[in-house]
Formats: structure tokens, C-alpha cells, sequence
């Protein structure tokens, strides 16, 4: 019995590898790809900053732009600002929206922000750009969308870029070679429990 067991399991495993090998044998165009880590979840930026630590095991040059977010430093932040000085890292800086209640200086800074974001995305020195929280700047209007896509299409061709945030319309959807959502299925946030330093910041 346990031995029919393992011949059905062998059969399965071998299927299995056969299927991973033909996808890698199919997977033929060498290029920087476009992420996109959408959904109302929580870890969409974590994610991002898990390819940049990626990216920079590899000595690749890495630059991240931060929209939205910098009153509060995160663990990754330090991190990385403490073990690679040269990285490129921007954030906006001016907190939340709801925060700054000011939408001609939040528009402003988006957009001085989105230079910084522009000059990134047109340097071949840079392996990988994050952009992170950019989804928010297109569904609220503070950036014209439709610079922001002809620019991520006209990068150089071997850079990747993650882009972050919860919504961000159909055209970078369209854009992104690779989409995740991340679902938000229970928070200890909605339960009343704090935000926890080394885990959620």
C-alpha cells in the first residue's frame, strides 16, 4: 500500500517538474519587468523592500521613491539607509494625506517628488525603482497618469520597477508585466490592537 502510495506521489512529483521545466524553457525575453502590489492588504510595501534587499545582494544600484509616506521611520528605512549610504531613497515627506488636510501642497509635493521619480526611471544605472505608494497620486489626481505610464513604458529595458499601493486605475494594471493583490482578510488594527515597532513600521 505504502508503496503504491509512493509510485502515485513519484507519477505527480514528475508532472509537476515537467510543467516548471516547459514554463522555464518558454520563458525566453530578457527584460526589466513591472510590478505592480495592489489590494487593500497589508505587506504590499514590505514586499517591495524584500526585491530592493534582493537587488542589493547582487551589488545592483536600487533607487526608492517614497510617495505619502516619511513622517515615520520604518524598520526598513533604517535598515537600509544604515547598511547601503549610497542607495538613492526619496520620500515625499509629507506624511498621509489625511494628515496634511492640504491638497495644493499635497499635489505639489507629488509632483516634485514624481521629477525625482522621472529622473530615476530614465537612468540605466538603476537595476531596480520602487515606487511606492504612487497609486495613491494617480487615484487622487495629483499626478497626470498618462506621463506617469508613458514614462514607466519608456525606461531603460533592463530595469525592473515595483510600483505600490492600494487602486491605481486600468492603465497601470495594463502596464505591469506582473500584478499582486494583496487581500485584507483580518487585521489586528481593526481589533484594536497597536501597530507593532519590527513588525508593522
Amino acid at each position: 500500500m505504502n508503496e503504491k502510495k509512493e509510485d502515485k506521489h513519484k507519477v505527480k512529483m514528475q508532472k509537476l517538474k515537467q510543467n516548471i521545466d516547459n514554463s522555464i524553457t518558454k520563458a525566453n525575453i530578457s527584460k526589466g519587468v513591472g510590478v505592480l502590489l495592489t489590494g487593500n492588504g497589508k505587506g504590499k510595501t514590505s514586499s517591495a523592500f524584500g526585491m530592493a534587499i534582493r537587488a542589493l545582494g547582487y551589488d545592483y544600484d536600487v533607487a526608492i521613491i517614497q510617495f505619502i509616506k516619511g513622517k515615520q521611520l520604518s524598520g526598513e528605512e533604517i535598515f537600509i539607509r544604515k547598511n547601503f549610504p549610497k542607495i538613492t531613497f526619496h520620500q515625499m515627506n509629507t506624511g498621509f494625506t489625511w494628515d496634511t488636510q492640504n491638497k495644493a501642497q499635497d499635489i505639489l509635493a507629488a509632483k516634485e517628488t514624481w521629477k525625482i521619480a522621472k529622473k530615476a526611471l530614465m537612468q540605466k544605472k538603476y537595476h531596480l525603482v520602487i515606487l511606492d505608494e504612487l497609486t495613491y497620486m494617480l487615484s487622487f489626481k495629483y499626478l497626470d497618469e498618462a506621463e506617469v505610464i508613458e514614462a514607466l513604458k519608456n525606461r531603460p529595458k533592463h530595469q525592473s520597477v515595483v510600483v505600490t499601493g492600494r487602486g491605481g486605475g486600468k492603465a497601470l494594471k495594463e502596464w505591469a508585466d506582473t500584478v499582486s493583490e494583496v487581500r485584507d482578510i483580518k487585521h489586528a488594527f481593526n481589533s484594536n490592537i497597536m501597530a507593532r515597532k519590527g513588525v508593522d513600521y
